[in-house]
């Protein structure tokens, strides 16, 4: 039942990046295109997607479990550190290149948009990459732990 609400969910996410034009990296680039013809169109999908997801983080605070049953893992994390801003700076310059992030990117790629292809296989690149120096971050560490230990 939660494979099929998963699916379900993510059709009407779908849809929704459809018609609200997020999918088409023309409208996302006008939106960003603040010096020349702006187009604040999306500024109101995004305060749309805000105020539901204020709504629902709200709602879920007060639950253990979901709907279905279940476990809640809701983000824990409140500070905002050299990561998260780094983090925050590649999204923006890759989404003002491209026109693109990671949802609508999908979304077009289903919809057979090629840029979107080239797009999701540098953010696939991208992820290996991460995770590749978080292994070589983690494996440093335990080896130094590890030589600290032989020390003492």
């Amino acid at each position: 039942m939660i494979a099929l609400a998963s699916l379900l969910a993510g059709l009407v996410f779908g849809l929704g990046l459809i018609v609200s034009g997020m999918a088409n990296p023309a409208k996302v680039l006008g939106f960003l295109d603040l010096a020349g013809n702006w187009d604040p169109s999306l500024a109101f999908v995004m305060a749309g997607a805000i105020a539901v997801g204020a709504i629902a983080f709200a709602l879920a605070n007060r639950h253990a479990v979901s709907i279905l049953g279940a476990e809640m893992r809701l983000p824990s994390a409140r500070h905002i550190d050299r990561r998260l801003v780094l983090g925050s700076v590649l999204f923006g310059i890759g989404w003002g290149i491209a026109g693109f992030c990671p949802g609508p990117a999908l979304v077009s790629l289903g919809m057979g948009e090629i840029r979107a292809l080239v797009f999701v296989a540098a953010m696939f690149l991208g992820m290996g990459a991460f995770e590749l120096f978080e292994r070589r971050k983690t494996f440093v560490a335990r080896k130094q732990g590890s030589c600290r230990e032989s020390r003492a």
